[in-house]
């Protein structure tokens, strides 16, 4: 089953009213950043490829046709007992543009990111909403502790 926004608002830091939707939170745009090097996935090992960050000019970024990789403002925490899914606003997709994103297990937190397909030119605005973060029911048998856990969040010093 999954959950309503304001059961959602409560795993999601630093948002306001206007994010929380009847079955979900919306999710901004942070930073917008241009992968330069290949990257690698192998059977035992991973490696993320050296990523540039975009210039937006005054806070506009605008971007031409090809992948991007678009990070979160918001910092999220998945419930035990949960599983996210991350979907793109429908603005973006009827401007040409799609957003990819990948399962967030429980116990996940951070800031995550997501992979911005540009067909057709297209200005997006830092802060803008630009997908919708849902939380469902789940059994799991553990909860994430990968390599992305915690990723882009300060934590203070124990």
């Amino acid at each position: 089953m999954y959950r309503p926004g304001s059961f959602v608002a409560r795993h999601v830091d630093a948002i306001d009213d206007e994010q929380v939707q009847p079955n979900g939170v919306d999710l901004t745009l942070g930073d917008v950043l241009e992968q330069v090097e290949a990257g690698h996935v192998g059977v035992d090992d991973k490696s993320v490829g050296e990523r540039d960050s975009l210039a937006a000019e005054d806070d506009d970024y605008r971007l031409s046709p090809g992948g991007y990789v678009l990070q979160y403002a918001e910092t999220i925490a998945i419930p035990e007992g949960h599983v996210g899914f991350l979907y793109p606003r429908s603005t973006l997709m009827r401007n040409s543009c799609m957003l990819n994103t990948a399962v967030w297990d429980a116990g996940y937190e951070g800031k995550g990111e997501g992979l911005l397909q540009v067909h057709h030119p297209i200005h997006l605005e830092r802060g803008a909403r630009v997908a919708q973060l849902v939380l469902a029911e789940a059994e799991h048998n553990d909860v994430y502790d990968g390599s992305y856990q915690g990723e882009r969040v300060e934590r203070a010093e124990e």
